[in-house]
């Protein structure tokens, strides 16, 4: 595992004024080549992608193939990009593409399902059926992880407005995020009792800490209600069951069985539980009061989409569906949208 950023020249880039981050010393930035679940810097990617295969792995990426997997809702012409970008730049000898649902379905062995993913990025309702992701019915939303990150570090400062909480490092922000927030499943409840709260302490060091107290249910919240971030979208719960709603009815129940979650931002404690509750009361709502949703939950699922590829990369059967150098040389970075549709 490595960050997702990569180091470029300062000055061969613009760079916002001050912006967290990204001006470093001796005349270098750090550049975020996805944003959002998409490709938003091909250079800085492929900066990124060379020091994962030769200084991460150490190894010659002219001697593997690669399985990258992409974003529900990115574009398809980026796929061909990523096509160029392995076999011109990195000459790699085949290349796989999947969508990161199919992939996190693939790690609980199903192919058949609806993938509810959130992640530091993007959030996606996926259905997926014998393997193929359905388009039209793919809903995603923009509040993730980092969305999350920067709402806690607001909370933060304007409930310890005398510790100047703004210069507090993104990763100090990240632990206390990961390390003391959950999802309340009475959200408006536990609001107004402050007798719920759950208080903790997170020392800094120089004799100074903070204390939390709603803080720590109110940072995840915006997942499900994105209005506290003043966005008009609806929540995670609502986009899930949009996804099953628009399934045709014959295959709604057999996807509802086994919803699947994935992403880093699934793992707050108590977000499982109230995302069931909160998926099975919309199907009460808009009268699906027979749909049973069952969430597939495992404790690995920060890594599902990278475990999923793994294990369809190591079938014998998945072999044959490698796009191949000799391919990609004869029927250029166009023939991923027949090869990998």
């Amino acid at each position: 595992m490595l960050k997702s950023s990569s180091l470029v020249p300062s000055w061969d880039r613009p760079v916002l004024p001050g912006a967290p981050g990204c001006e470093l010393a001796g005349g270098v930035a750090r550049a975020h080549p996805i944003k959002h679940g998409v490709v938003v810097d091909w250079e800085a990617l492929e900066g990124l992608w060379e020091r994962l295969l030769v200084g991460g792995l150490r190894v010659c990426p002219d001697q593997w193939p690669v399985l990258v997997s992409d974003s529900p809702s990115a574009p398809p012409g980026g796929r061909e990009r990523v096509a160029e970008l392995l076999f011109e730049t990195l000459a790699v000898p085949a290349c796989h593409m999947a969508s990161t649902a199919l992939l996190a379905l693939c790690s609980t062995g199903a192919l058949s399902g609806l993938a509810v993913e959130a992640g530091a990025g993007v959030c996606h309702a996926t259905p997926i059926y014998a393997g193929h992701s359905w388009q039209e019915a793919t809903f995603r939303q923009e509040v993730a992880g980092s969305s999350l990150s920067r709402y806690l570090r607001e909370l933060l400062v304007a409930a310890c407005p005398d510790l100047q909480l703004h210069s507090l490092p993104r990763k100090a922000i990240t632990q206390l995020k990961k390390r003391y927030c959950y999802v309340s499943l009475d959200f408006e409840g536990d609001l107004r009792n402050p007798a719920r709260h759950q208080p903790a302490s997170f020392f800094l060091g120089s004799g100074r800490s903070i204390h939390l107290s709603s803080e720590r249910f109110r940072c995840p919240e915006p997942i499900f209600q994105p209005r506290l971030l003043s966005l008009t979208e609806p929540g995670l719960p609502a986009l899930a069951f949009r996804a099953l709603q628009k399934v045709p009815a014959t295959l709604r129940k057999r996807l509802a069985d086994t919803v699947v979650l994935a992403g880093g931002s699934t793992l707050f404690p108590g977000f499982t539980e109230r995302l069931d509750m909160e998926l099975e009361a919309q199907c009460r709502r808009h009268g699906y009061g027979a749909l049973k949703p069952r969430l597939v939950a495992t404790p690995g699922r920060a890594t599902a989409v990278w475990t999923g590829g793994s294990m369809a990369a190591s079938l014998s059967s998945f072999q044959r569906r490698w796009m191949t150098r000799a391919m990609y040389q004869e029927y250029g970075s166009k023939l991923v949208h027949e090869v990998f549709n």
